[in-house]
């Protein structure tokens, strides 16, 4: 008994650290997209910022719900306003992404090639499945949901990097511009989805039950 608590203990720190190191890259991550995404005029990059701050949000919900007493009568009634807030942002981010590539389309606005998100994408793509990973094995051992959850938003984020990276690598190498909406368009399903699903306060899906 006494051993089941340390491992429980020990799980919930990294658990927390976890969330942490989560919250701090995505901040950059979020903060050089958008910024990058602006000089650039990229739909594609722009959107992969902003959910890099949506990712924040999500992280920052579950460290609060780690500071929560499993016991607290409150906790399943906060956890379920907390997914359907960060629900209702993915469908904004959606929202969002489809107005703008409708925009640039019909201005025939073309983005510029962008080094900066190019790099942004491949650091991305080398960090986030070993994160999401790590997240995922101690989310199991705590048996909770939401921290599953969050660990594949993360995990999904290395799909998020290879489709931005592609169509980021396709404008700068070939001057295909049209490839920085159709990377944005290819991000729309999965950000829908999870909004969809926040909406609806499903907090995962098959892996709840593993």
């Amino acid at each position: 008994m006494i051993a089941a608590a340390a491992q429980r203990r020990g799980s919930l720190t990294l658990a927390t650290a976890l969330l942490w190191a989560t919250l701090v890259y995505n901040v950059a991550e979020g903060a050089v997209g958008v910024t990058a995404g602006a000089v650039a005029g990229s739909v594609a990059l722009m959107g992969f910022g902003l959910d890099s701050f949506i990712e924040v949000t999500a992280a920052s919900v579950l460290l609060w719900r780690l500071r929560m007493p499993d016991t607290d009568p409150a906790v399943e009634a906060r956890e379920l306003l907390a997914r359907r807030i960060v629900g209702a942002t993915f469908v904004a981010l959606a929202v969002y992404i489809l107005a703008q590539a409708a925009y640039v389309l019909a201005t025939g606005s073309e983005p510029d090639s962008s080094p900066v998100g190019i790099g942004l994408a491949v650091a991305s793509l080398a960090l986030m499945p070993a994160l999401g990973l790590a997240k995922r094995r101690n989310a199991r051992q705590l048996h909770s949901h939401a921290l599953i959850a969050e660990s594949t938003e993360t995990l999904v984020c290395s799909y998020l990097s290879v489709t931005l990276l592609i169509g980021l690598g396709a404008n700068a190498a070939f001057g295909w511009w049209w490839a920085d909406i159709a990377a944005a368009l290819a991000m729309v399903p999965w950000i829908a989805k999870e909004g969809l699903e926040g909406l609806r306060g499903e907090l995962c899906g098959d892996e709840c039950e593993t």
